[in-house]
């Protein structure tokens, strides 16, 4: 049997951080037993589906490096891949009438009075029909059976469901929409979906939806649903929390790989934290997977990605610093005309911050004049500030040999009578740099130069 794993996101807002982990680890499993990984774009909502949300989902799953192998803008075997386009096909029309025809199903005629109450039960095609075209609203509703309802999930054991919880539901809307449930099923059978992977929130649709499957007839796929991720006080991760969209951290500085890294270590044990993915698809086992829910630590997320910034190649660093600039800081892509520069420059700066972001605003006194905030200010007005920075200027414009070993020696030898060695190099970040926080400060003056040192020293 081929393994057909899908991942099929509501396109009624970003894509969250659960959903990314999802499809995440469908994509590694689907990658793993060489099978397929589809994307499907349940749609049906049409009054919360927009265009902008699946182009923004589909841009976030890219941006996560997880590719499909069919879906909606690839195509397929088993489209079309928008649930939408399904309904023009009329491919859900088909079933609806043949659990009808099966006695599994009925039409539903509702009062014009109260929307909830059904007045009236049957079977008839071409009555529905007549009561539609008559502007009447009639659902297709789906019989519960009597019993219960098994199966195996590959995340919590043997399940276990008496029907009897559960009410007739309405698996085709008066509007002529399939539900949720309804359409899950029949999507997932033709295309032939050997594993649905998804959260533990739809654990209680699953009875569900095995019930339609076996009144149609049709073999079930595995099933696995996997804990949710929870905020920090262990109720399910939402805006209360924090930001929870892919779409957030991505504009926040986090490196794609660095993301779905931390998304991984929620629920994957691994030997070593700091790792890409992507590249460890044969050691990923679904089956091994925790069963317990994750909380999401949104300073270990800065962590980790702080650790993959500092562990890539400075070019690399700075390829994904520009696709982060191209959207959120354009006029940093001005700063690498003198490439060489720019190297030494985000080289220094990577050492102590842990997002894109921090490192835009660390690298940015290296290519452009930062105004001192007014405490700065009054720093560099102090007595003492000019007789330092003249003695500097001068020491720094006769140094020979220009190396940071150097730089920090004539430095630690300049002396202002009881200022501290501390407040002075104080000062330097000021006058140089115009910020108090800075990368290293001899490894700084190195990357500016000798010339740039002493012009910005001269203009204090």
């Amino acid at each position: 049997m081929e393994v057909r794993v899908r991942f099929a996101p509501s396109p009624t807002g970003f894509l969250h951080v659960g959903g990314a982990r999802t499809a995440l680890f469908g994509w590694l499993f689907a990658r793993k037993a060489k099978g397929k990984f589809i994307l499907r774009i349940e749609d049906t909502d049409t009054e919360r589906s927009s265009k902008e949300s699946e182009e923004s989902i589909i841009e976030d799953l890219k941006w996560c490096k997880l590719d499909w192998d069919e879906g909606p803008d690839v195509g397929g075997f088993y489209g079309p891949y928008r649930q939408t386009e399904r309904i023009k096909d009329g491919i859900y029309d088909i079933y609806s009438r043949e659990l009808i025809d099966n006695g599994n199903a009925y039409y539903a005629l509702y009062s014009e009075s109260d929307p909830k109450e059904i007045t009236k039960e049957f079977n008839s095609h071409d009555e529905a029909t007549f009561y539609r075209s008559n502007g009447k609203s009639v659902t297709v509703n789906f019989k519960i059976p009597r019993g219960k309802t098994y199966f195996h999930d590959i995340a919590k054991g043997d399940m276990e469901f008496d029907n009897s919880t559960f009410e007739d539901m309405v698996i085709v809307k008066s509007n002529g929409f399939p539900t949720y449930n309804f359409a899950v099923v029949i999507d997932d059978h033709l295309m032939k979906i050997s594993h649905v992977i998804r959260g533990e929130d739809h654990l209680t649709n699953t009875p569900k939806q095995i019930m339609m499957y076996e009144a149609l007839g049709w073999e079930l796929p595995e099933f696995m649903h996997i804990p949710l991720i929870l905020g920090p006080d262990r109720t399910p991760l939402s805006k209360r929390h924090g930001a929870t969209s892919v779409n957030y951290f991505r504009s926040y500085g986090i490196i794609n790989i660095a993301f779905i890294n931390y998304l991984s270590l929620l629920g994957w044990s691994v030997d070593e934290e700091v790792f890409n993915p992507l590249e460890e698809t044969e050691t990923f086992d679904l089956y091994s997977l925790s069963n317990k829910p994750a909380v999401f630590d949104y300073k270990k997320v800065e962590w980790i990605n702080g650790q993959h910034m500092r562990k890539m190649s400075v070019e690399e660093l700075i390829d994904n610093f520009k696709a982060w600039a191209s959207s959120q800081d354009p006029n940093a892509l001005k700063w690498f005309d003198d490439f060489d520069y720019s190297k030494n420059v985000f080289d220094i700066c990577r050492q102590k911050v842990n997002t894109l972001k921090v490192l835009d605003e660390f690298a940015r006194p290296f290519f452009e004049e930062i105004q001192p905030d007014e405490e700065s200010k009054a720093i560099l007005k102090r007595d003492e500030t000019n007789k330092f920075l003249l003695t500097f200027k001068d020491r720094i414009q006769s140094l020979d040999n220009w190396s940071v070993e150097n730089v920090e020696k004539t430095l630690r030898d300049i002396s202002v009578n009881d200022t501290s060695r501390k407040d002075l190099f104080q000062i330097l970040r000021i006058a140089l740099l115009g910020q108090k926080v800075t990368p290293g400060l001899f490894e700084s003056i190195y990357v500016l130069g000798k010339k740039r040192v002493v012009e910005r020293i001269e203009k204090i």
